[in-house]
């Protein structure tokens, strides 16, 4: 039953890492596309761009925990670069190993479709690694610690950094914030 609960953590964590990645990497692309710019400058501003959202969307709710922002960006670097650099990685290979997805433009399905697929595969590929991670208190794990206003309840994370799990794997509600 902890495999499962793992895993579905690890899901939920590549699921928030995708959605930073595929704003920044869908608005890269557009940008890099519509401005005729080449591979390399459209990848490189597609990567600079999801690294940029996905950061974004783990410090938001980091911060609204009470932390500091300079603490709040430990935690979010902490928290996603692995993850990023593993989808960025991956979905930028898949759409340079499309023949012609790069080039094809935005009015094109065989970019869109590429695109997709390549963030499909990012996800598949990004899942495990997300999942060694939190199973070692890392990864994703050192950000939900501060997630549903438990920031200050030293007893959310153990000595080991992984979040208090109930019984079944399931983590432990304290007090009245919401779970994560």
């Amino acid at each position: 039953m902890e495999n499962r609960n793992l895993t579905r953590l690890a899901v939920a964590a590549t699921l928030h890492c995708l959605t930073g990645c595929a704003v920044g990497e869908v608005l890269g692309m557009i940008v890099g596309t519509a401005l005729g710019w080449h591979n390399l400058a459209t990848v490189l501003l597609s990567v600079a761009l999801a690294f940029l959202f996905g950061y974004a969307l783990t410090i938001r709710p980091v911060l609204r925990s009470g932390l500091p922002l300079r603490s709040a960006v430990g935690v979010a670097l902490a928290a996603d670069t692995v993850s990023i650099l593993v989808m960025e990685v991956t979905d930028n290979a898949v759409m340079l190993g499309v023949p012609g997805a790069m080039d094809a433009g935005l009015t094109s399905w065989l970019f869109w479709v590429s695109l997709l697929l390549a963030l499909a595969v990012a996800f598949a590929v990004t899942v495990p690694v997300n999942r060694a991670l939190i199973a070692r208190g890392r990864g994703h794990a050192v950000a939900h610690r501060y997630h549903g206003g438990h920031a200050d309840h030293e007893h959310h994370a153990d000595q080991g950094g992984r979040a208090d799990q109930d019984s079944r794997g399931g983590h432990v509600q304290h007090g009245g914030g919401s779970r994560a």
